[in-house]
């Protein structure tokens, strides 16, 4: 396929747009407005490393022309050093290969591993490199996103970093359950153009773009939001609401950081009103034991108001998805917490097809029925130790 090289990339973003068609007040039918989604795509879920890592690398292997991975967490395990040696055997094969990683998220990656990768032809962008000596050297500001994207044709996004904490037990990992999409069709463009955006930003320097694909005869609508752009911050947090206003049915949230605004919860409060089966899934244990206090510090206002939460109970669910009368949802890197919404670069799928919102539907209702659910009466006599720890957590909000 040829590439095509264009002049610059636009500094200001297209307006943002109503996602949903809000229903008519006299209706009791609504419709979701896919004027923002691209149609003829392919998707595939997957929620367990194994499957997902084993996708990502026959994708890689099979790239003849470009390899372009943005990631917050490339470890320095053995799930690490295998996306390294691949990484670095396709450029060798004369792919052109491009990593951003974040320098917080990625501080465990052994220096020989990234000269590895750079000896082989592998070009690294360190996003916000862990340097409190510069001026401004924006320590806050992080790149959360789970980005792959090969010759511009096949992408993957969602929740699942680079290292052993979602590859499987039986090779050494934590098995984390988790959500990520395959992509293929006109959609990875947005993705790839994410991708080039973060790199012309943080270097200066730009290169060629793939010319969008051929819509292929797939049954996906597809969005992909990101909040790169000043006038897009919000965009994320926002199709979340409108689709939590437009729910007449049932809400399913599997989310690992569960901090949502005020915005979000007055929309799942009012959605619980109009007779809406609001659930939410969240880890009974977190890889970050102050996150997960300042999490259970909002339970109370929610359970009040009709929202059920469940605590799974196997290794942390990472999981960031949400499903709404199995006809709308989304997958990608967004906490619903004040991190993602003010600081991170996140990115998200959304999508109206049925198919893939009924798988992901039918993943959370294994996961519901694992999972300890928190009762009104049960939460009320939690001890004064734990609510404690809720509210002096929940008081360092804005760095959740």
């Amino acid at each position: 396929m040829p590439l095509v090289e264009l002049p610059e990339i636009p500094h200001l973003p297209p307006p943002v747009r109503k996602y949903l068609r809000r229903p008519k007040p006299s209706s009791g039918d609504f419709t979701w407005d896919a004027d923002d989604h691209v149609a003829g795509n392919t998707l595939a879920l997957y929620v367990r490393g194994k499957d997902l890592f084993a996708a990502m690398a026959e994708a890689i292997d099979a790239a003849e022309e470009t390899v372009h991975l943005e990631t917050y967490r490339f470890a320095g395990d053995e799930t690490g050093k295998a996306f390294a040696e691949r990484l670095a055997r396709a450029a060798r094969r004369g792919v052109r290969v491009r990593l951003i990683y974040d320098s917080v998220g990625s501080i465990e990656l052994a220096p020989e591993t990234e000269t590895a990768m750079r000896n082989a032809g592998v070009q690294i962008l360190e996003y916000h490199p862990v340097a409190p000596w510069r001026p401004r050297w924006a320590w806050n500001k992080r790149d959360h996103r789970k980005i792959l994207v090969c010759d511009g044709r096949i992408g993957f996004i969602g929740g699942m970093n680079i290292s052993d904490e979602h590859a499987p037990r039986e090779e050494g990992g934590l098995d984390w359950p988790d959500a990520h999409a395959r992509v293929e069709g006109p959609a990875v463009h947005e993705l790839e153009r994410l991708f080039r955006a973060v790199w012309h930003k943080e270097t200066g320097r730009w290169f060629e773009a793939h010319p969008v694909p051929a819509p292929k005869p797939g049954p996906s609508p597809v969005r992909v939001v990101g909040n790169h752009e000043i006038l897009k911050r919000f965009a994320i947090r926002e199709g979340y609401v409108n689709a939590l206003r437009a729910a007449r049915t049932e809400v399913s949230i599997a989310n690992s950081y569960f901090i949502p605004d005020w915005r979000v919860r007055r929309s799942l409060a009012q959605a619980v009103r109009r007779g809406v089966d609001v659930r939410v899934l969240v880890p009974g244990r977190s890889d970050i034991r102050s996150v997960w206090y300042a999490m259970r510090a909002s339970y109370s206002s929610l359970l009040s108001r009709g929202v059920r939460i469940f605590e799974w109970q196997g290794p942390m669910m990472h999981a960031k998805a949400v499903v709404v009368d199995r006809k709308w949802c989304a997958v990608g890197s967004y906490n619903l917490d004040h991190r993602s919404l003010q600081h991170n670069l996140e990115v998200n799928l959304q999508t109206t097809d049925g198919r893939f919102a009924a798988e992901l539907s039918k993943r959370f209702e294994a996961g519901i029925e694992g999972a300890l659910e928190i009762t009104p009466y049960a939460w009320s006599r939690r001890s004064l130790a734990e609510r404690g720890l809720e509210r002096f957590f929940a008081s360092f909000g804005y760095f959740f």
